[in-house]
C-alpha cells in the first residue's frame, strides 16, 4: 500500500501544470505571482516548477530591478523554454484541428472520411518512392515504409514476427485529434495497406491509449523467395 502511494503522490497534476504554463506563456512571472493567480499556497506552485525545471520547460532568472534594490534576494522569475513553447503551441493547433474537424462532422462521417483520407494522400506520396524500390516482398516493403515514416517523425519501425510482419510506431503527431476522429487513423492503415501491397490489419492506436500504433501484416502474404 505504502508503495502505491508512493507512485501516486510522484505522479504530476498534468492540469494545474498546463494552466502554469498558459500563465508563462504571456510573459515571465515569480512563484507569488503564479500561486497567487492559481490559488496555490508557495509550496505547492514551487513544487510544480521545480518538476518543470527538471525536465526543462521552464528557465529561472533574476528580475531586472529598475531603480533602488530593496532589502533581501532578488526576486526570482520562470520563463517557458522555447522546447515548451514549441510544445504548447502543438496543443493550440490540436485544439484549433479538433474545432475544424468539429464543424466538417457536421456534414455528416462522410466528409471527415474524405478530409482524413486527403490528409494522408501526400504522406502517401513522399513514402512511395521509397516503398517502391524495395521491390515485391511485403515485409521488406513495410521496413522501407518504416524508414520513411521515421523521416516524417512517426519514430516507426518493423520487424518479423510468427504470425508475419509488423509495422510499429512510437509517434503519432495527430493523436490528440484522432482520439476523437478515429477516421484519421482508419485513413492511415489504408494507406499503409496500399504501401505495403497486401491487407493490414491495425491492433492498436496511439490515440486509443496504447502506447505504440502496432499493425500487423498477416504472415500468409509474406513469401519470400529462397534461392535453390
Amino acid at each position: 500500500m505504502k508503495k502505491a502511494a508512493l507512485v501516486a503522490s510522484e505522479v504530476p497534476d498534468l492540469r494545474t501544470r498546463d494552466r502554469v504554463m498558459a500563465l508563462l506563456s504571456h510573459g515571465a512571472a515569480t512563484a507569488g505571482e503564479l500561486g497567487a493567480q492559481l490559488g496555490l499556497k508557495p509550496a505547492a506552485i514551487r513544487r510544480h516548477l521545480d518538476a518543470m525545471l527538471a525536465e526543462g520547460l521552464v528557465t529561472e532568472r533574476e528580475r531586472v530591478q529598475r531603480g533602488p534594490r530593496g532589502r533581501g534576494r532578488p526576486a526570482k522569475i520562470f520563463v517557458l523554454t522555447d522546447a515548451a513553447r514549441e510544445g504548447y503551441g502543438k496543443h493550440t493547433y490540436d485544439d484549433l484541428a479538433t474545432a475544424a474537424l468539429r464543424w466538417i462532422s457536421r456534414q455528416g462521417d462522410k466528409a471527415v472520411a474524405s478530409f482524413a483520407a486527403a490528409q494522408v494522400e501526400a504522406l502517401e506520396e513522399r513514402c512511395s518512392a521509397a516503398v517502391r524500390e524495395a521491390g515485391d516482398d511485403p515485409l521488406a516493403r513495410a521496413e522501407a515504409l518504416a524508414a520513411a515514416l521515421t523521416a516524417e517523425g512517426y519514430a516507426a519501425s518493423a520487424s518479423t514476427i510468427a504470425s508475419g510482419g509488423q509495422l510499429c510506431q512510437h509517434h503519432c503527431p495527430v493523436a490528440h485529434v484522432a482520439a476523437e476522429f478515429p477516421q484519421l487513423c482508419e485513413a492511415e492503415t489504408q494507406v499503409i495497406s496500399r504501401l505495403v501491397g497486401t491487407h493490414v490489419q491495425r491492433l492498436a492506436t496511439i490515440a486509443h491509449g496504447d502506447g505504440v500504433c502496432t499493425t500487423h501484416i498477416p504472415g500468409q502474404h509474406i513469401v519470400r523467395k529462397i534461392d535453390d
